[in-house]
């Protein structure tokens, strides 16, 4: 079998979805002829952890390690909590304290491109004998964090190699890179480097159209779009609920804060007395203060469940258990390529999807055209209330339901099958 270097931070046992995209992809190489090797962080610094997915990495799966100096760890000396909600990305955009604005500025002006950037030297000389040693000449870079493209950068410098490079998101164009307090100079270096790996890179790889074509206009490489997906071979039974549950799974951030949603299923409490006592809201993972704060506004409080970060089979199962499922992006023309990875999960629940999201986001496109839900704008406030009233008079007869079209495209097999074809 041909030999492939994926060179990854996030790897198990990590959590989030960070570490699935790539996870699935080496779960699956083999049965196209690609043996994986692994470069990993030796002790990484993740803010979430779930063991489970360790029984997805293939038996005698060869894998390398170095270790990593993360500034994290000497922040979370100041304020543990704090630094560990940005270093997951959880950006408060009120009421932010002195040290959580210097923990920003520190992060977007010092840590360039992050604050994994002080294992690239050391992870370029120790892979220069490893690329030797395995008989290696394609290597496949994944980020964020995008300091682990710089490693492909400088290793393609140093010797002849195919470098594929993979952006789970976007660089500069990414929501919370304009909240990082970024001075001149700083926003300056993010663009000439993330124009460095576009051009140096033998090929790319994005997860939406919207981020080819913003990659277009800063290289001439060749770009492909892998979408992430789910992972077919995973069969769990679940009984739905009882209560008219809408979930939601993942980090809930401030950013994305529906608050026409929050406010239709208000005046739906207050017109509908069936809808009052069946409504449950529900939160798998972490949600911001702001958010809690918006539907207690709408006098929602009392709907609220929130069950707090679980493995990721656990939330697979409150996926199949929920009436609906929500997905939200921010409202912002910088996230209409933003497609959550559990859009694919969700689709694989067979459960309605509801988004909520900028005007002309790729999701909607993906809704539609598989038939697993409606997607609406933040300024949508009747046909969104018009649908909920609509799928929750099904969920009264026991009709609530979605047929799925052509969704197996989006199976991890299937995309990994796709990533082959263009190594």
């Amino acid at each position: 079998m041909r030999k492939v270097l994926v060179i990854t931070y996030y790897w198990p046992p990590a959590g989030g979805p960070g570490v699935q995209r790539w996870l699935k992809f080496v779960k699956y190489l083999r049965d196209f002829g690609i043996e994986p090797v692994l470069y990993i962080p030796e002790n990484p610094h993740y803010p979430l952890l779930d063991e489970s997915f360790s029984h997805d990495i293939p038996d005698d799966l060869k894998i390398y390690k170095h270790s990593i100096k993360e500034p994290y760890r000497i922040a979370s000396i100041f304020s543990s909590k704090k630094t560990k909600r940005i270093s997951s990305g959880i950006i408060q955009t009120k009421n932010q304290s002195f040290v959580e604005e210097a923990l920003l500025w520190v992060r977007g002006n010092l840590f360039i491109p992050d604050a994994r950037k002080f294992w690239v030297k050391p992870s370029v000389s120790f892979l220069k004998d490893v690329l030797e040693k395995e008989g290696i000449n394609t290597i496949i870079t994944t980020g964020p964090p995008h300091s682990v493209h710089l490693i492909g950068y400088y290793l393609k410098q140093a010797q002849p190699l195919n470098w594929i490079a993979d952006f789970r998101d976007p660089w500069t164009t990414i929501g919370y890179h304009k909240k990082l307090k970024l001075t001149s100079s700083a926003e300056k270096k993010h663009k000439q480097l993330e124009s460095d790996v576009l051009n140096s890179a033998d090929k790319i790889i994005v997860t939406s159209n919207t981020t080819k074509q913003e990659f277009q206009l800063i290289t001439k490489k060749p770009i492909q779009v892998i979408t992430n997906g789910f992972d077919g071979d995973i069969a769990l039974e679940s009984i739905l609920d009882s209560k008219f549950t809408i979930a939601h799974i993942g980090s809930l951030l401030s950013g994305r804060n529906p608050v026409n949603f929050w406010r239709v299923l208000s005046n739906l409490v207050e017109e509908n007395e069936d809808f009052k006592n069946a409504l449950q809201l529900r939160f798998i993972g972490v949600v911001s203060d702001e958010i809690l704060s918006a539907i207690a506004e709408q006098g929602l409080q009392d709907y609220i469940k929130i069950v707090g970060y679980v493995s990721h089979k656990e939330a697979l199962a409150y996926q199949r258990a929920s009436q609906v499922l929500l997905l939200v992006e921010i409202d912002s023309q910088d996230t209409i390529g933003i497609i959550p990875g559990k859009l694919f999960e969700y689709m694989a629940a067979k459960r309605p999807i509801l988004g909520v999201g900028p005007k002309n986001w790729e999701v909607a496109s993906i809704v539609s055209k598989t038939e697993t839900g409606q997607v609406f704008e933040y300024s949508d406030d009747i046909e969104l209330k018009n649908v909920l009233l609509s799928w929750f008079q099904q969920f009264q007869k026991g009709e609530l339901q979605i047929t799925p079209s052509n969704i197996e495209q989006y199976s991890r097999r299937e995309l990994t099958r796709k990533l082959v074809e263009y190594i």
